[in-house]
């Protein structure tokens, strides 16, 4: 007998379990603190941005919603945003940009990383500048000065992605690279750091439109 595909809820269904588990166990307060979120202790929500959307989680029993919106939200951005709580330590801004791959045990996730995050937006912004700025500005990215355009993104409270673009000319292909500030490892898995990188592509590829 040949299985279909599975859903996300019964690939993704077992992390999302020890994620609530282990949600419950702690203390939101001190938790939100260390991840550079809000906690408000009359409704135990913890608020905090991803990529410029605001979510909510409870305490103790972890539902995830986007403010403003009655969707459901995706088991994989509800798994991130645990994991995001669940790992933050509080450690400061490093100050010093890293490639994906020299993350903690980066290579494996290396080549997905790619095609989810850099090849991406390579393929959107590489001969659109312009759309890049515009994409960039409305996800509420700060300017920075390498190559032909750039921006950090606080994609997460204390998680910080940098986006380069180079356009292509006569001699070269255009090129994207997505980095990471080297705190990043103290507040994701690396597997998750892939998925945010991806998530953060998606926005910025969706903010551009057409």
């Amino acid at each position: 007998m040949v299985l279909g595909p599975r859903t996300s809820e019964e690939r993704y269904g077992p992390a999302l379990e020890k994620a609530l588990e282990d949600w419950r166990k702690r203390e939101p307060q001190e938790t939100a603190w260390k991840a550079g979120a809000d906690f408000d202790t009359a409704s135990r929500l913890v608020s905090l941005t991803l990529t410029g959307e605001k979510y909510t989680i409870s305490h103790p029993d972890g539902e995830v919603r986007l403010v403003g919106s009655e969707a459901e939200v995706p088991i994989t951005t509800r798994i991130l945003l645990l994991h995001y709580l669940l790992t933050a330590d509080g450690a400061p801004p490093a100050g010093r940009w890293v490639a994906f791959r020299e993350l903690p045990d980066a290579l494996v996730y290396d080549p997905a990383f790619q095609g989810r995050a850099s090849h991406r937006i390579r393929a959107r912004f590489g001969t659109d500048i312009e759309a890049f700025h515009r994409a960039a500005k409305a996800l509420g990215g700060d300017r920075l000065t390498f190559g032909d355009a750039s921006y950090l993104f606080r994609a997460l409270p204390r998680v910080w992605l940098a986006v380069i673009v180079y356009k292509g000319d006569e001699e070269f292909s255009p090129s994207a690279n997505v980095l990471f500030d080297a705190a990043a490892a103290n507040y994701l898995p690396t597997e998750d750091l892939a998925v945010l990188g991806g998530y953060l592509a998606s926005r910025l590829v969706h903010a551009a439109g057409k």
